[in-house]
């Protein structure tokens, strides 16, 4: 099996990718940087983000694991003390029932950032969010190429189902199960008063559809992508649906996404 890991950096997690690989070692995997078959992410659901995004390239050809080292963590199946139990059914070794993993695949968001000095595509396996650097954001938002509403707030944050009970729940966001291929639109601190008005519930739109978001006057806005952020003063557009392609998640064991939400909001 052909492998490799990314730790957060800070001393546990290092220990365990240097122990991790120690044992891969022992099993035979091979460490391979350019073509991985599995990804090994240790840390918290941001270094899952950095994982993602350093192998963007590859989403369709390979897998990820997490190993949290933290409090939380959506993206992880394993605790810190679980490596070798990890490393057996990797191996197929410990649980006859388990000779692969059930891969699992989560929809991602596809943005289009149009403006006056050129375009770029990103994905987005949690969520993108537009805010205001100077302002109030003026924005108009069209569904399916309709006008919709006229945005006036804080910002606008797109999120995937998986990225549904990040940030995009902070701000009221519905928690929505990663097997519905859908994005969702939650407004930021809207504007909302006789003359003003945006409809101030979170949208979720199918995979077939699309929203657009135009920036509607001269504004310093922050774009970000998960975890990378971009200053942009020159916003035409921005596109947002479903990406046709997936994430890959590796699971060695149950644990269903309701358990998580319940472990990690309920206790």
């Amino acid at each position: 099996m052909r492998y490799y890991v990314l730790d957060r950096g800070d001393p546990l997690s290092v220990e365990l990718s240097q122990q991790f690989h120690k044992l891969a070692e022992q099993r035979g995997f091979e460490l391979d940087a350019e073509s991985p078959e599995i990804v090994v992410s240790i840390g918290g659901d941001g270094t899952m983000l950095h994982a993602f995004h350093t192998f963007i390239d590859r989403i369709p050809d390979l897998a990820f694991v997490g190993v949290h080292t933290g409090h939380l963590g959506f993206y992880a199946d394993w605790k810190a003390d679980e490596l070798p139990k990890l490393i057996d059914l990797m191996c197929g070794i410990g649980d006859p029932k388990i000779l692969k993993p059930r891969i699992v695949k989560y929809p991602l968001v596809q943005l289009e950032i149009h403006k006056k000095s050129g375009t770029a595509s990103y994905i987005a396996l949690n969520e993108f969010t537009l805010k205001g650097v100077d302002g109030t954001v003026v924005a108009q938002v069209d569904i399916n190429d309709v006008t919709f509403e006229m945005f006036r707030g804080d910002g606008i944050c797109i999120s995937t189902p998986s990225g549904s009970t990040a940030y995009n729940k902070s701000v009221g966001g519905a928690m929505v199960h990663p097997s519905i291929d859908a994005l969702q639109i939650a407004e930021i601190a809207s504007i909302n008063n006789r003359i003003f008005r945006t409809l101030g519930s979170p949208l979720l739109l199918p995979k077939h559809h699309h929203c657009d978001i135009f920036s509607c006057k001269d504004q310093r806005l922050l774009l970000t992508v998960d975890h990378n952020n971009f200053m942009i003063d020159d916003l035409i557009s921005v596109r947002c649906q479903v990406a046709e392609q997936k994430v890959s998640f590796a699971r060695y064991r149950p644990f269903p996404f309701w358990n998580r939400v319940r472990d990690a909001f309920l206790g």
